[in-house]
């Protein structure tokens, strides 16, 4: 008898995005969160005091490249550079919040 394999599954990841240009003051953490919504993703996005945004997000790769694409989509015409760092999962999130 034979079984049929178990769908591999990748190792969930962080994903940790500094955005800069003119990312504050345009519904960009809005923007995300709403986009969250339908991705499986955790974690948050907040302003930074030096005028750019921080996301971290946490998920399948799969998911998380579509997240990312999505925002950077909708939000091109203010994102002037993109930095993103890659890490494991911590599993701290439950959900995707916006962050004071």
């Amino acid at each position: 008898m034979e079984f049929p394999e178990a769908p591999v599954r990748m190792a969930r990841q962080r994903r940790t995005v500094r955005y800069s240009g003119q990312v504050q003051g345009v519904g960009f953490r809005y923007t995300a969160a709403r986009v969250a919504v339908g991705c499986e993703v955790a974690g948050y996005v907040r302003n930074v005091p030096d005028g750019s945004v921080e996301l971290v997000a946490e998920g399948e790769p799969a998911g998380l490249d579509a997240f990312l694409e999505d925002i950077r989509r909708r939000m091109a015409p203010y994102i002037e550079n993109e930095r993103q760092t890659v890490s494991p999962a911590t599993g701290e999130f439950g959900e995707f919040t916006i962050r004071a």
